[in-house]
């Protein structure tokens, strides 16, 4: 079971502390990267603070960001080498961003989201396992060297 890191803004605050109850019930080792309360903060911070982690363990860890509509934290994310970060509002995306993208990030917005979607949606990441191989491996291969531009 991979390690999870978790971080909010203060628009996804309260979602972040529902799905860091969640996965603890369900067995994950949880990292809580912030922050600590709803009261107004600046989204690139815990983003930064939940990727640079997720980079130092890269085939053992996922990172989970949440803000109000998901977005900014997806932007912010896909900017730390190695990351692969999906901002997801469905089950189906969830799923496939993990078998094909190979997506180590779920971004999700709170205030586009209510909570019993948001379990789902992150159940989906988490039981989706990279269809290694092939055209899937090649295209994030692909993608990854994007990064050395």
């Amino acid at each position: 079971m991979r390690k999870i890191y978790i971080g909010a803004d203060s628009a996804g605050y309260h979602l972040k502390e529902e799905m860091k109850k969640y996965l603890i019930e369900k067995g994950y080792e949880v990292y809580d990267c912030g922050p600590d309360s709803d009261a107004s903060c600046h989204y690139p911070i815990y983003a930064g603070e939940v990727c640079t982690r997720v980079q130092t363990e890269l085939d053992t860890s996922f990172g989970i960001l949440i803000c109000g509509t998901g977005i900014g934290m997806s932007m912010c994310a896909n900017k730390y080498k190695g990351i692969r970060a999906a901002l997801c509002s469905d089950t189906f995306s969830a799923k496939m961003t993990r078998v094909h993208n190979n997506a180590n990030v779920l971004c999700m917005g709170a205030r586009v989201i209510g909570s019993c979607l948001a379990i789902e949606i992150l159940d989906a990441f988490l039981a989706a396992d990279f269809e290694d191989g092939g055209r899937h491996r090649q295209r994030v291969d692909m993608m990854m060297a994007i990064e050395e531009l």
